[in-house]
């Protein structure tokens, strides 16, 4: 498995990049007031933004916060959370099309191998839910899930697990403001667990 490793880490220095090079360019500012020159469009753009921080230092989570201050928890909520979603897709499918053959050339086929049994596993469903509420890790994760392959239905349940409790919880601080941060983020950490947990009982109960 050294060359697996050898792939996460080219795909982790190839996301950390950007960041390194522009991030400055994009902290700061009133992303809700830029949001908000948009008007009607803002909810597309601010989904537009979440899918642009796989290659972009997007600060995503000030994204949802906006999307909450703009459009209050609830539906701010839902925005957020289908852009995290949308995003995650992306990644996964991009890097399952395209991303095969420069995988097999860093990894190899009998490292990729052993790759795709274990995102075939439970414990890949947990590794996608939880990576969600941390920087540069979604990204990557959701990159490697695409590269091995992992089944479809499970990225997805796990994802969604991951993506809909952070999306609210960023929703909740823009409407609300920054008074409970540390409550919206825990419960946006400690979701995922409660969420991918109950997916994986019915996962097995149906299988």
């Amino acid at each position: 498995m050294s060359r697996w490793w050898l792939l996460v880490f080219v795909l982790v220095a190839f996301l950390i990049t950007p960041f390194v090079i522009w991030g400055e360019a994009f902290e700061g500012g009133d992303v809700g007031q830029w949001l908000a020159m948009y008007g009607k469009w803002a909810w597309a753009v601010g989904i537009g933004l979440l899918c642009a921080d796989i290659l972009l230092p997007i600060p995503g989570t000030l994204v949802m916060s906006a999307l909450g201050f703009l459009y209050g928890w609830l539906l701010g909520g839902c925005i957020a959370a289908a852009g995290s979603c949308l995003a995650g897709l992306v990644a996964y499918w991009g890097s399952r099309w395209g991303g095969r053959g420069a995988a097999v050339w860093i990894a190899g086929e009998d490292s990729l191998a052993k790759a795709e049994r274990w995102f075939a596993g439970a414990s890949a469903g947990w590794l996608v839910a939880l990576s969600r509420w941390t920087p540069v890790l979604p990204e990557a994760v959701a990159c490697l899930a695409g590269l091995a392959r992992m089944p479809v239905k499970r990225f997805v349940v796990s994802l969604v697990c991951g993506s809909v409790p952070l999306g609210f919880a960023f929703a909740a601080i823009g409407e609300l403001g920054t008074h409970h941060a540390g409550a919206a983020l825990t419960l946006s950490a400690v979701l995922p667990l409660f969420l991918y947990g109950v997916a994986a009982w019915r996962l097995r109960t149906k299988s």
